[in-house]
């Protein structure tokens, strides 16, 4: 299958960690979120799009499909929005372990 995105540019802090950058192809831009959400316990606002709000934006455009006369099994929860849902859950579950450890929204691993 050939990578239908144009641009990947991921960026890394002064630290070595994962720092944002920009995702584009046809028909959008992606701006990912730069930096830790917390710094010395004070929390900011997000200034990018997180890997989680891409992934819940494309199974609404999927079951937005299969809502249509454009249904197909390939899409169905069995297939492609099983995969989504299943990578959504995972990431949330990711979340929350990190939550509970108090280290959600920090590089601490």
């Amino acid at each position: 299958m050939a990578l239908r995105c144009h641009f990947n540019e991921h960026w890394v802090g002064a630290n070595g960690n994962p720092a944002g950058g920009v995702s584009s192809g046809r028909g959008f831009t992606i701006s990912w979120q730069n930096g830790p959400l917390s710094t010395g316990g004070v929390r900011r606002e997000p200034n990018g799009a997180f890997v989680e709000d891409v992934i819940q934006a494309v199974i609404r455009r999927i079951e937005f499909y299969q809502s249509s006369q454009f249904r197909c099994d390939e899409n169905a929860d069995a297939d492609a929005l099983g995969f989504l849902q299943e990578a959504a859950r995972r990431l949330d579950d990711r979340t929350k372990d990190r939550e509970s450890r108090l280290v959600e929204g920090t590089h601490q691993i």
